[in-house]
């Protein structure tokens, strides 16, 4: 069977990447929708929910399969020869179906939603007897992804199969996006101050006591520590202010008959 029709439905973003909290959402129903899902492939998932929901609500088949796999992306839908779970693209291209709403990358979280006690509350109001399966399937290897692809679509192929083996059927397959990994990086002045002090402690610990006369120089003594460095700095501001006000005082010249009273016929006129 062909799945490039369905494997550009699965993953129609071309930057499927885009978002590493994202990841795909799969609604199939055997009843047609009342009205289609928006056609934007990067929706939130309260609008794919409350979608989700308002379908749900009139209760439109007599079986339901809700599958969740954690740590899926669009991306890897797309594997080299078509699609990476087929069982799943063969219920997708089942032609009973006659509803579809699939989003490509949908951001928010999806586990929490509850949409089998949400299916149960809504047909219990209509006098509707359902059977409501829920698939959990393991996560993705980050090792050997293929493989965990070939075992989930393996665990997979059976629910589907009971699923779509009645008439009238719905099956929802959505996924929790990956948590991000933080890798702490550290300039290399950082690296080799750790490491010395990782180095020092590991010396201490050999022998359970303390080689101090082991340590180097500059470890085992603090010649220096900030608040000597700023008294330093403060120190020669100061003397600096110092040297050039005594420059100043000393560069002062009067001569000692300036201070002299002067005796001379000027002086004596003035007087009288």
């Amino acid at each position: 069977m062909h799945f490039q029709a369905i494997a550009s439905l699965l993953a129609l973003s071309g930057a499927a990447n885009a978002f590493y909290d994202s990841s795909p959402w799969v609604f199939l129903s055997t009843s047609p929708f009342a009205k289609a899902l928006s056609a934007d492939q990067i929706q939130s998932s309260s609008s794919v929910l409350g979608y989700a929901k308002d379908v749900l609500s009139t209760c439109p088949t007599d079986r339901y399969l809700i599958v969740s796999q954690p740590g899926l992306n669009a991306a890897d839908l797309r594997g080299p020869k078509g699609c990476a779970m087929p069982h799943l693209c063969q219920a997708v291209d089942d032609k009973r179906v006659k509803g579809k709403a699939i989003v490509s990358e949908v951001v928010g979280a999806l586990a929490d939603a509850d949409l089998s006690g949400y299916i149960k509350s809504a047909c219990s109001k209509k006098d509707t007897t359902v059977i409501v399966d829920e698939v959990h399937l393991a996560a993705l290897s980050p090792e050997d992804k293929a493989s965990s692809f070939s075992d989930n679509d393996d665990t997979l192929a059976r629910s589907l199969e009971e699923a779509t083996a009645d008439s009238s059927y719905t099956i929802i397959f959505f996924s929790t996006p990956n948590e991000p990994t933080y890798e702490p990086h550290f300039e290399e002045p950082i690296r080799m101050e750790l490491k010395r002090h990782v180095e020092g402690t590991q010396l201490q610990q050999r022998d359970n006591k303390t080689d101090w006369d082991k340590l180097p120089l500059f470890e085992k003594y603090q010649f220096f520590t900030p608040g000597i460095f700023m008294a330093l700095i403060t120190a020669v501001v100061l003397l600096s202010i110092l040297y050039v006000g005594l420059r100043a005082l000393g560069s002062l010249e009067v001569s000692y008959g300036a201070f002299e009273k002067d005796m001379g016929p000027a002086a004596q006129k003035k007087n009288q």
